[in-house]
């Protein structure tokens, strides 16, 4: 069965919303009565509590006013908020620019020891030079047509990026061989990045493994973009999103995915035999 990203985010819903219909049930009123109390369409009660239509806050306050337990109303607030932020549109998190999305992983990055990395289309961003982080920017902003705060959304992810540096933290990231090839910036810094990861492969805290496009009968199909930290979150790239997922299940779904992923990779002289080849197709 393949992994549906989203459904953390919908699980998380649903558990709001079941908790809201608890509520109505406990106070023994129907739907139609709990709409007329909140001022809205009875349709709207089903829609909350199908978690078909998330409630603002004031929506949450109202219900539960209306069923005698204003006390509530705050935590479960909370709770919607955390659940809608599973799921983030890329086009809100960005929409004054890049700096900002770079700055809001520091706090994540400094609290996780072990960062596993699956890439199938990009260099990881731990391992990205100025160049080639130019050039994917860029082409970013152009296609989501935001703000332009390129150079300074490049500074913040390098300056992030040194945490691999840092004592206290293990980086296991797996990419595929077309990664390699995948030219983002001009030949030069298409270069420039794939001497670095000759290099970056070979720090005491970083495992970088290159899945051969040659692989025959591979164990895992490719899969999207994602991350894991440590053993609480996972974090999935979509075109439209980032999707969270916080489920135990499913964080051990996405690792053992890359369990899978990271047995099928080549190390070492295998790798660096791969980057070199890429090189040369640079002419």
């Amino acid at each position: 069965m393949p992994i549906s990203p989203s459904s953390s985010a919908q699980a998380a819903r649903e558990a709001v919303a079941q908790r809201l219909r608890e509520l109505r049930a406990d106070a023994g009123i129907t739907g139609p009565e709990l709409a007329a109390r909140c001022g809205w369409s009875h349709p709207k009660t089903y829609r909350i509590e199908g978690a078909r239509t998330p409630p603002s806050a004031d929506d949450i306050r109202r219900w539960c006013g209306a069923c005698g337990a204003s006390g509530q109303a705050d935590d479960i607030i909370a709770q919607s908020r955390n659940a809608e932020s599973l799921y983030v549109e890329w086009r809100r998190k960005v929409r004054t620019g890049l700096k900002q999305l770079q700055n809001s992983y520091v706090p994540l990055f400094k609290s996780t020891k072990l960062f596993r990395i699956y890439s199938p289309t990009l260099v990881p961003g731990l391992l990205q030079t100025e160049g080639y982080a130019m050039g994917l920017m860029s082409s970013i902003t152009r296609f989501r047509d935001i703000p332009d705060d390129v150079a300074e959304a490049v500074a913040a992810r390098l300056e992030r990026s040194r945490i691999i540096h840092e004592p206290g933290h293990r980086f296991s990231m797996v990419i595929e061989e077309p990664v390699l090839y995948y030219q983002l910036g001009d030949s030069d810094a298409m270069a420039a990045q794939l001497g670095y990861l000759l290099t970056a492969g070979a720090l005491p805290s970083v495992s970088l493994g290159i899945i051969p496009s040659v692989t025959s009968e591979r164990a895992m199909w490719p899969q999207e973009l994602f991350h894991v930290y440590d053993e609480s979150l996972v974090s999935i790239e979509l075109l439209s999103a980032r999707v969270q997922v916080t489920q135990p299940s499913e964080v051990a779904l996405y690792v053992k995915a890359f369990e899978e992923l990271r047995g099928m990779a080549v190390y070492g002289a295998g790798a660096r035999a791969l980057i070199v080849k890429a090189i040369d197709a640079l002419g």
